[in-house]
């Protein structure tokens, strides 16, 4: 299964004291509008995602269709392709998409431990 880029969307409490910290780091913002509350950055090919108030927990985030830096990829598998392969291996859906659908979606899911997997399609 193809899932395309990972990266981890953290959950925080002042999304320019984390852009800051992250910087420190070496992160550079790559994506977002921190007027809006959310920044992706990148250092190197690793990604995250700060995001101030619109979630409570961290998620896993992978997106089908992109590579690292966000181009479109030619060969990916689909999300509605991707949760057909998990309701078929028993993964409970919380968040499912329109099988009839094409183009941009999403899926959620939790794993054994709590934590948030976000499948999220871009193209």
């Amino acid at each position: 299964m193809k899932l395309g880029a990972f990266s981890v969307s953290l959950s925080v409490k002042d999304i320019n004291a984390s852009k800051t910290f992250y910087e420190h780091l070496g992160f550079s913002v790559f994506a977002g509008d921190i007027e809006k509350n959310y920044l992706i950055m990148k250092n190197g090919n690793s990604l995250i995602g700060l995001f101030q108030g619109m979630f409570e927990n961290n998620i896993m985030t992978f997106n089908p269709g992109w590579d690292e830096n966000a181009n479109t990829l030619s060969d990916f598998d689909d999300v509605r392709s991707i949760q057909n392969h998990l309701k078929n291996q028993g993964v409970k859906l919380t968040q499912e998409t329109d099988d009839s659908t094409t183009g941009p979606a999403s899926i959620v899911f939790i794993d054994p431990d709590g934590n948030t997997i976000l499948i999220d399609q871009h193209v």
